[in-house]
């Protein structure tokens, strides 16, 4: 049977964000997938070299609109460890209840994303509802519904009264109440099972060879969570479940998130009827000692990895971010190969990937790495455009 070779993306229905996935099909069965990353590269990283660590903070919030916090959470909280700073225990406490909303809200909208990618819309409307619920604490909480600002290097901005807490509380029992109608649906419904199960298979051994993180490792029968591996904040008072699935497939992917929801509203509850009396903060000063962290998080996707190199000054030298989806991209290519043409949609989606998140841009001249300036990235963009007859020379920054 002869092959083709056919594009998915960069632009495509069922790609939310630009990637380009090239497929070579043998009959309706595909032989060969290769991901080709890039068109989404924002050089956040160098930006923050520009920036001080304040403003850094706001920034690095924007790397995705549904890890914000995680990633806020993870950046300051190298910058905390190189200047030597112990946040008060309420702000932890309250860095773990924005971060658990945060996974709740991103479970219940991957879930209705999963669920379009299939043709179950009711299912997408369902569970977008329930998370305007989420939105609402989060709202809240900081005043936002997304990017919400809530961390700062030392604790965090905002605390929250005894009527916060009894509203968050009344919004648990209605979404645990509906989480529970979930797991009823994913595991009885028969369009769900007939497009999940024994699709998108991600073996154990592949998935630890592949470096895969998240829910899309747990769902290949891997526990692993940053929360128990590596505790940080105040994870490791708190009671909680690690979620597995062995069935290795996008079903496992599907109930790993929905009961992850469960263990989501358990920890909420916690730290809501035992939260620690004190300040919400310590004061930093601006200028941080020279010095260099690593920070692992365990964002809604998997871990995520900041690095933060200071230099005795109020701007850090190096930020690095290594976000979970392009840990996961390595897995997608073998789920795959072998899998049929109609199903690459909910593959893909299964990982939850984010590609504003992972895309970097890396310049190579001959065999050595090229830097440039903040400035050097302007002039350059500046040439490219007056190609194309727009003159940006006389913009102010």
């Amino acid at each position: 049977m002869p092959k083709i070779t056919i594009p998915l993306g960069p632009q495509h229905p069922a790609l939310k964000e630009p990637e380009n996935f090239m497929l070579v099909l043998e009959g309706e069965r595909i032989d060969k997938a290769s991901i080709n990353l890039g068109y989404n590269h924002r050089g956040i990283e160098k930006a923050c070299e520009e920036r001080t660590y304040i403003q850094d903070i706001y920034l690095l919030e924007r790397v995705c609109g549904i890890c914000s916090h995680s990633h806020t959470s993870c950046f300051v909280g190298c910058v905390e460890e190189i200047a030597k700073v112990e946040i008060p225990e309420r702000a932890q406490a309250l860095r773990i209840l924005m971060g658990e909303l945060e996974r709740a809200h991103s479970h219940l909208l991957w879930l209705g994303v999963a669920a379009h990618e299939i043709g179950f819309d009711t299912l997408f409307m369902y569970t977008w509802r329930d998370r305007e619920h989420v939105l609402d604490c989060l709202e809240l909480i900081s005043g936002n519904r997304i990017h919400y600002a809530m961390n700062i290097i030392g604790g965090v901005r905002k605390d929250i009264n005894a009527k916060q807490k009894n509203e968050i509380l009344k919004r648990m029992d209605i979404l645990e109440e509906r989480t529970n109608y979930y797991v009823k649906l994913i595991t009885q419904e028969p369009t769900i099972l007939a497009r999940t199960q024994n699709v998108g298979l991600l073996p154990t051994q592949e998935a630890l060879k592949r470096n895969a993180v998240g829910p899309t490792l747990r769902a290949s029968n891997v526990k692993s969570d940053v929360r128990k591996d590596d505790p940080y904040l105040m994870y490791d008072k708190l009671d909680f479940k690690v979620i597995t699935a062995d069935s290795c497939d996008v079903f496992g992917r599907v109930f790993v998130r929905v009961f992850e929801l469960i263990e989501s509203y358990k920890i909420i509850r916690q730290i809501i009827n035992y939260l620690p009396t004190g300040a919400i903060a310590v004061k930093v000063p601006w200028k941080i000692p020279e010095g260099a962290a690593v920070g692992r998080y365990e964002a809604p996707r998997g871990e995520d990895i900041h690095y933060v190199k200071a230099n005795d000054s109020i701007k850090p030298e190096r930020v690095k971010v290594r976000a979970p989806t392009l840990a996961n991209f390595a897995s997608v290519r073998y789920m795959l190969e072998g899998g049929y043409l109609a199903d690459v949609p909910i593959v893909i989606a299964a990982i939850d990937p984010c590609m504003s998140c992972t895309d970097r841009s890396l310049v190579l001249d001959g065999e050595k790495t090229s830097s440039y300036s903040w400035n050097d990235l302007r002039l350059m963009g500046i040439e490219f455009y007056k190609k194309k007859g727009i003159d940006f020379s006389k913009v102010k920054i």
